[in-house]
């Protein structure tokens, strides 16, 4: 129960890297450019996708998803963290916060479910390539991505409003730079042990489940691709595993680390680093993986700029 001194919250204040106060400028360049190249290049990896028909299939269909959540992601929390770096006070109120986690871990989640969908992509085009049509038809494609979208929207709006149910109350810092479950959690002025292990059960169930399909999709893979005879059709099949893989190692990598490790673990200090991680450098990261490791999608945008380049020279 809140005490009687104490008042409820109406708005948070965000400690971020109050402590680099002389490279908040550097900073706010450093991430700006990134954030623009994220969004830039998961803008690129789209349009390509939809202007090029060789390219309008199941994994490209998964891909197209995945970039699209990607940009929203980054832009769920690094515009608003531009600005914090801008101004002194860097507040936010309880329905601003609750907004930001709501869709944060929506698309963090949604993100989990896809990347598993996308394995289960890879594992019926390595073992079943003669049945991969009808395994794989569009409207198995849409289903796949609809669960996906489905759960995280379900899961974390639930999640998100019942973390919001608690007091808030004290100063109402934020140890962090957005608002993730735990800085938050933190702040409520009653006993949250409960809370914290039933959030902790479901990152478990939703982040782990999605994990093990991975897992056991690539497992199949792996003997699958041992299996060919030529190493050349060895290397050809990983090679439409390998982009995958990478962003799957990295967004699993941080999530893990953030989400699945005890509360005596957690610090400020790493938590802000891992968040960077995960909400910065990753979804940078995942255009440049499947541009420069895919060779079909390289070749799509070399077709394009060679058309606008004799376009424009016409």
């Amino acid at each position: 129960v809140v005490g009687r001194n104490q008042s409820l919250c109406t708005k948070f204040t965000f400690v971020a890297f109050s402590s680099l106060a002389e490279l908040q400028s550097l900073l706010f360049v450093v991430f700006l450019v990134i954030y623009l190249l994220t969004v830039g290049g998961n803008l690129i990896v789209i349009c390509l996708v939809w202007i090029t028909p060789s390219l309008h299939t199941p994994m490209y269909f998964f891909l197209v998803n995945l970039s699209f959540l990607e940009m929203c992601y980054i832009s769920s929390v690094v515009p608003q963290m531009l600005m914090h770096l801008l101004v002194e006070t860097k507040t936010i109120s309880v329905g601003g916060c609750a907004a930001q986690m709501c869709i944060f871990t929506i698309l963090g989640l949604t993100e989990c479910c896809l990347l598993a969908a996308m394995a289960y992509d890879r594992f019926v085009a390595i073992c079943y390539p003669l049945h991969y049509s009808i395994l794989m038809g569009p409207r198995v494609c849409l289903k796949l991505a609809a669960a996906s979208w489905t759960t995280g929207v379900v899961v974390e709006s639930v999640q998100t409003t019942w973390i919001f149910t608690l007091p808030f109350c004290g100063t109402g810092k934020i140890q962090h730079f957005f608002c993730d479950i735990m800085p938050v959690v933190k702040l409520a002025c009653v006993d949250t042990s409960h809370n914290e292990i039933v959030m902790f059960a479901v990152s478990v169930f939703f982040i782990m489940s999605p994990c093990l399909l991975i897992l056991c999709s690539y497992v199949r893979i792996l003997t699958a691709i041992l299996r060919i005879p030529s190493a050349a059709g060895r290397r050809k099949a990983f090679s439409t595993c390998s982009s995958h893989v990478l962003v799957v190692s990295l967004f699993y990598g941080t999530a893990l680390f953030t989400y699945l490790q005890p509360k005596t673990a957690h610090t400020p200090e790493t938590d802000k680093v891992t968040a960077l991680m995960y909400t910065v450098v990753t979804p940078a990261l995942n255009p440049v993986i499947y541009t420069l490791r895919n060779k079909e999608v390289k070749e799509a945008f070399q077709r394009v700029t060679q058309r606008n380049s004799l376009s424009q020279m016409a």
